[in-house]
């Protein structure tokens, strides 16, 4: 999904309400919350937070500091932002919630308040748990809230890398200082998510929010990204008329009681010096950890273990996502899933081919978001069998294809691919010209594509369609 965050308008959407798992994304609400802390005056980015057993038991990505350590806001700040550290935001639920549940719930009461309707968070990690949900709508509505109310703390995403007690952690979002305008804010990746990225973008007086979810590979997903924020950027308005994401009212939307701070939060002026014992790098962290959620020994836990104490009900209404939504295509994505739960049952597991577990009851089970190809067209190009290598066909394959439009007719979409080809011989030389039906909800549309190319001569032509005035983006068959 792209979003014009100077208007408001949506530029670009599909599957925009499918539900999915939005791994280490779940750390920019944990900020949010963190930022609100420091609006209000309660700690400042000096103070310091306190690790707990829990929290530096947390599987990496992490910072590695031992119970009884403390680090400075302004430090925990900067390593979940780069490193994407779980002990670090498990450390901050605890200051602020009392406990990571708890914590987890104030998440998705603020959620519910910001008109994020179909988000649900269980931890403040984003460590795999089936019941933890939100769509690329919600996530945009996050990201734009976030920087209208906290441009000061918004500025934190965009940080390439920070020194920490002799080490120099860089991010994981390979795209800041690559693209042209992008400003942050974060990626996520577990196996049941994909590859998940949530891009900020400022160029030229315009400003875009937008959302990738369900990619194969991070280079992938970094690709779709890049070529979604350069399609839409010069439909951005260059003047801000949107009104601000205002959070609902407390008659609308009861508030949770706002638990005790941390004793050890709270006391400002008991601060621990910077210089204190015990604020250390775990010496045996090993340079492998410092990958995000989708370490393959990150995955084998299959949710963080829930903690002692019971939650506390949000108010009198259940917090459940709306149905998701029937399947459609994804054009923003390689490969993406559709979680639909009924009321008061939480999503089945998704393991990494991309199909449901089995349950004993009645969990659902996993769609994939893409509709059945319509008789006479081809199968969606962001689809694959399950199991198949998702780096297979990069090396000399023909199974890519890049797409220049879409349309509401048929004979515009086969003058479109006419069109293309006349103006881009030589890079379309080996390519195959189709056009594919898509239904969504009553309407129907129909693609504009080239097939049969592999990975490079795709982003050639690519190239060459944008220097000749048309819209292109590349993705694997």
């Amino acid at each position: 999904m792209v979003v014009d965050a100077n208007s408001g308008r949506t530029l670009y959407a599909v599957a925009e309400d499918g539900l999915r798992h939005p791994a280490s994304i779940t750390k920019v609400m944990t900020l949010y919350l963190l930022f609100e802390e420091l609006d209000r005056g309660a700690i400042t980015l000096q103070t310091r937070i306190p690790i707990s057993e829990r929290a530096a038991a947390q599987e990496p990505s992490k910072l590695g500091l031992e119970p009884g350590a403390t680090i400075s806001v302004d430090d925990a700040i900067k390593a979940v932002v780069t490193r994407s550290a779980n002990d670090i935001a498990v450390a901050i639920a605890e200051a602020i919630g009392g406990s990571e549940s708890a914590f987890a719930e104030m998440m998705t009461h603020k959620a519910r308040a910001l008109g994020m309707e179909n988000t649900v968070y269980r931890n403040a990690s984003g460590l795999p748990n089936e019941g933890q949900i939100t769509t690329a709508r919600d996530l945009t509505i996050l990201a734009r809230s976030l920087e209208e109310r906290f441009p000061r703390y918004f500025k934190y995403f965009a940080t390439h890398d920070f020194e920490y007690a002799g080490q120099v952690i860089g991010t994981h979002n390979h795209l800041l200082g690559r693209v042209d305008g992008v400003d942050g804010i974060k990626t996520g990746y577990t196996r049941a998510s994909g590859f998940n990225l949530l891009t900020s973008v400022h160029r030229d007086g315009r400003s875009l929010v937008a959302v990738v979810l369900g990619g194969r590979t991070s280079g992938a997903r970094d690709r779709v990204m890049e070529n979604l924020i350069e399609d839409h950027i010069a439909e951005a308005s260059t003047v801000h008329t949107a009104t601000m994401i205002a959070e609902a009212s407390k008659e609308e939307h009861p508030a949770i009681p706002r638990p005790e701070p941390h004793p050890r939060l709270a006391a400002v002026a008991a601060r621990v010096p910077e210089s204190a014992p015990g604020e250390r790098l775990n010496p045996g962290l090993a340079e492998g950890d410092q990958a995000e959620n989708g370490d393959p020994r990150i995955l084998r836990v299959a949710a963080v273990a829930p903690a002692a104490a019971k939650p506390r009900p949000l108010d009198r209404r259940p917090v459940e996502p709306r149905a998701a939504e029937p399947r459609r295509a994804s054009a923003n994505v390689e490969t993406t899933a559709s979680i639909s739960p009924p009321a008061h049952e939480p999503p089945t597991t998704i393991s990494r081919d991309g199909a449901s577990n089995p349950a004993p009851s009645v969990k659902p089970k996993l769609a994939e978001t893409s509709p059945r190809p319509a008789p006479g067209t081809s199968q969606s190009a962001l689809t694959r069998p399950a199991g198949e290598d998702p780096e297979e066909s990069r090396a000399g394959g023909k199974g890519w294809i890049i797409q220049i439009g879409a349309t509401d007719n048929a004979a515009k979409a086969t003058a479109l691919l006419a069109r293309a080809r006349e103006r881009n011989r030589a890079a379309l030389a080996a390519a195959k010209p189709l056009t594919e039906t898509v239904r969504k909800g009553e309407d129907v549309f129909y693609r504009a594509r080239f097939a049969g190319l592999d990975s490079a001569t795709a982003e050639a032509a690519c190239r060459s369609l944008k220097r000749n005035g048309f819209s292109c983006f590349a993705a694997r068959d």
